[in-house]
């Protein structure tokens, strides 16, 4: 039996688990990505993803206590030297599993705002 060498560039590349604190509803407006399936969130990052990259991270909304595990994919880049000065990083789309709690708590703490025509970091 042999280890698969992780430089090997058909497997997927091991990013860990991310930690994102959103402390304000300006904050979650601008990373919140409610076009996607389940919704997702846009991640600043200067690491490296691929489209599809599957990711773990722990969500922390408004200074709750509790952190909302989420697991999803990536389903958008925005490189570092962007156009308009946009901030490098990912957006990630919210699988089916545990997706919904976090899209649920999101919508609420936006109500009222996810009509806005306010630009964001993805659109």
């Amino acid at each position: 039996m042999s280890i698969p060498n992780r430089s090997d560039s058909s497997l997927p590349p091991r990013q860990g688990i991310l930690s994102l604190s959103i402390k304000d509803t300006n904050a979650l407006y601008h990373a919140y990505i409610p076009f996607t399936k389940n919704g997702g969130l846009f991640i600043p990052t200067n690491r490296n993803y691929h489209i599809g990259d599957e990711v773990f991270m722990l969500l922390t909304l408004m200074g709750e206590v509790e952190k909302i595990p989420v697991a999803g994919k990536v389903v958008w880049i925005t490189p570092r030297g962007a156009q308009s000065n946009r901030a490098a990083g990912i957006g990630i789309q919210f699988n089916d599993i545990n997706g919904g709690a976090a899209r649920d708590k999101i919508e609420t703490y936006l109500a009222g705002m996810l009509k806005s025509e306010k630009s964001t970091h993805t659109m």
